[in-house]
């Protein structure tokens, strides 16, 4: 099977972690036997003409079984290519979001797969419509946890790599400060409350994130909303305790997970936990088992599942069935010049 992988959000220096969980996924399924091309182009207004132009030559040149985007405005950019089948997987702000959302809907209409990074984009949330649940034509494909790069790492020993204070309690918000729905504001409030020192994401280096991770006492997740909530996975892998708002996959992925914390924000409540944390040298969660359940290589076979039923021409409605809860069930090379990865 040949597939055309394409995305709009790849890393810059200024956002190196940015899009590594579609390189994951797309690593895993070359991994697991499928030929996958991957074309990535910068975001930008200025950037979707020309890359729907080069995505039409890519399917002249190259016979693809299916072409798969990855946000709502790369899938837009396929269709008009004339990308088909095509698959688009919706992370988040592409659903959300009070003007791509609405253009993310229109685009349902006119894809063979609707794919969502979770359950909770096919659900209305704050006020923000879902993704439609079309007949047939829908599954849940989250990208999934790196466990090779994500793994417990000696937390003195990350501090010191890291040439962080050995001696100083860390907590790590490992988004994007400038991301509103982020809320590091949250964080910070948590941090000030609990007496702890506040580490940041957003331009930290795709292999260094496992360490920032190891060396918190705790990560904090106090976004609004998640398409999927990877860092969650990739801080349960590490075994490194979770304080994350019920967004994306945390609920399922804290349920009932000993030294973590899954509830809607409330200042008292999370820093009296974090202070909890902190008071421990070493505190750690037995959080890899979950992220195992989900990790690239399991969500990459969900993936290619996906495919083979959609080129059968008798797909699922995924969306609807669980194998886990919150994930419907649905049984790198480097980037050239040109902006394809083969």
């Amino acid at each position: 099977m040949r597939v055309l992988v394409v995305m709009n959000f790849g890393a810059d220096p200024a956002t190196p972690q940015r899009g590594r969980w579609v390189i994951d996924q797309v690593d895993a399924l070359r991994e697991g036997g499928l030929d996958v091309d991957l074309f990535s182009f910068r975001p930008g207004k200025d950037q979707y003409l020309p890359a729907t132009r080069k995505i039409r030559r890519l399917l002249k040149e190259t016979s693809y079984d299916l072409v798969h985007a990855h946000y709502g405005l790369a899938g837009w950019c396929a269709q008009l290519a004339g990308a088909e089948p095509l698959v688009v997987t919706f992370h988040g702000t592409d659903v959300r979001h009070r003007i791509v959302g609405r253009m993310s809907q229109v685009l349902t209409r006119r894809i063979a797969l609707v794919a969502g990074a979770s359950r909770a984009l096919f659900e209305e949330e704050a006020g923000r419509p879902g993704l439609p649940l079309p007949e047939g034509r829908s599954a849940v494909l989250p990208c999934g946890a790196d466990l090779s790069r994500f793994e417990p790492v000696d937390r003195s020993e990350a501090k010191r790599r890291l040439g962080l204070d050995p001696q100083v309690p860390y907590l790590f918000f490992p988004a994007d400060p400038d991301r509103p729905e982020k809320r590091a504001d949250r964080a910070r409030e948590v941090a000030e409350r609990a007496g702890a020192e506040l580490l940041t994401g957003g331009g930290i280096e795709p292999d260094e994130m496992p360490l920032w991770m190891n060396a918190a006492h705790a990560v904090l997740v106090t976004s609004e909303y998640e398409g999927f909530g990877l860092a969650c996975l990739e801080a349960l892998a590490c075994d490194v305790p979770v304080l994350s708002t019920p967004v994306g996959i945390a609920p399922h992925a804290l349920r009932d997970l000993s030294g973590s914390l899954c509830l809607e924000y409330e200042p008292e409540a999370w820093s009296d936990f974090a202070r909890g944390m902190l008071a421990q040298p070493d505190p750690r969660t037995d959080g890899r088992p979950r992220a195992e359940a989900l990790s690239a290589r399991r969500m990459a076979d969900r993936v290619a599942l996906a495919y083979r039923d959609l080129l059968s021409a008798a797909p699922r409605d995924t969306a609807r069935e669980e194998s886990e809860p919150g994930v419907g069930r649905v049984s790198g090379g480097d980037i050239g010049n040109d902006g394809v990865s083969r």
